[in-house]
């Protein structure tokens, strides 16, 4: 099984990624010094902001430079600019040398914070469990971000590359955290069959309901660069990975539970444990399912707030509104699935290499 998984992953590793990407200008830092306001009337009244700003990074650190910023009254599109502002500069070469633009407001100082905050707790709370998890979190993060963005960039099928990388992610968080043994691997199995089953239905369901793939302005965002993607399969992608979490908690809370009652009275059958990890389940199901679909219910609040100013029937009926409801139900049908899976698979492995343990002691000992 390790090398199985260890060629896999030399595979991802080393596959070359031929993509054509243009030549993008790395985005530099600047500093707001000083804000005007200045009022247009070009046939339309705008307003302006006219911002003096110190780049802090990159070549030109140290120059200061003078742009406009429009503001819209439209708060989506809006960056509002002061004094002491951090900005983010987008820098373009218009062929007589580099020119910059305000592209957003620096942010991801408060996501350093966080992060630190959430590391922190993960390895202390966690301890050596914790640090596996988190190097199991990286994994996952790389894989999705490096390999399989790319690979679908240079134009693999979304849903196989999804699954593979899953697969993956999944070997590698349960074989670190649970370690090399039957449990970790009927965890596992129990979290790509369920996965493969979620595959199948969201497959079926972008048919059926006739789904486009543009459930967000980011999918427009995304065709406008790259029309020739597959949508639909990104989409069905986009839900396999939603799942991918959730699934592989249940899966391995099932497959330890039922390895403790196998260390605890190794006289049970496999029936009996099969029974006991369904047990279990039955209470993860209630719980697991709701966060799933209150994940997705948080996420699209504003969603739900816009059904007050339209038509009942139309707006269960839009696209973006079944997509997600599409995406929260097979989530939950996945991880429910995924409690007789993982039982079955768990019982079985579990009861079969722990015997097999066992007559092996007792012949040594002998």
């Amino acid at each position: 099984m390790k090398r199985i998984l260890l060629l896999i992953l030399s595979f991802f590793i080393l596959l070359p990624v031929f993509a054509e990407e243009p030549v993008i200008l790395p985005s530099e830092t600047g500093i707001v010094q000083n804000v005007t306001y200045i009022d247009t009337d070009d046939g339309i009244t705008q307003t302006k902001q006219k911002a003096e700003i110190k780049i802090l990074t990159g070549e030109f650190r140290g120059e200061n430079i003078v742009l406009e910023n429009a503001l819209s009254g439209n708060p989506y599109y809006d960056i509002r600019l002061k004094k002491g502002t951090k900005v983010i500069l987008h820098a373009e070469d218009n062929g007589n040398g580099i020119e910059f633009s305000i592209s957003d407001i620096k942010r991801a100082g408060t996501l350093v914070w966080l992060t630190a905050i959430f590391c922190g707790l993960l390895i202390y709370v966690g301890r050596k469990k914790g640090l596996y998890s988190l190097v199991s979190i990286i994994i996952s993060v790389f894989l999705i971000t490096h390999i399989l963005s790319p690979i679908i960039l240079f134009g693999i099928n979304p849903v196989i590359g999804t699954l593979l990388v899953c697969i993956l992610s999944t070997a590698a968080t349960m074989y670190l955290v649970g370690g090399f043994n039957a449990k970790s691997t009927s965890a596992a199995l129990g979290t790509i069959l369920s996965l493969l089953f979620a595959t199948i239905l969201a497959s079926i369901t972008m048919i059926t309901a006739h789904l486009t793939g543009f459930a967000d302005e980011n999918t427009m965002f995304l065709y406008n660069t790259h029309p020739e993607l597959n949508f639909i399969a990104i989409t069905i992608s986009a839900i396999v990975i939603a799942t991918l979490g959730a699934v592989m908690d249940v899966s391995m809370s099932i497959s330890s539970t039922i390895n403790e009652i196998y260390e605890t009275d190794n006289n049970k059958s496999v029936k009996e444990l099969f029974i006991s990890g369904m047990n279990v389940g039955r209470d993860i199901i209630g719980t697991m399912a709701n966060t799933l679909i209150l994940v997705y219910l948080g996420g699209s609040i504003s969603l739900l707030l816009l059904a007050g100013n339209i038509d009942l029937l139309k707006f269960i009926n839009l696209n973006t509104v079944v997509t997600e409801i599409a995406s929260a139900l097979i989530g939950s049908i996945a991880i429910v699935i995924c409690v007789p899976f993982t039982a079955a698979v768990a019982s079985c492995l579990i009861h079969k290499y722990k015997k097999k343990e066992e007559n092996d002691i007792d012949i040594k000992l002998s």
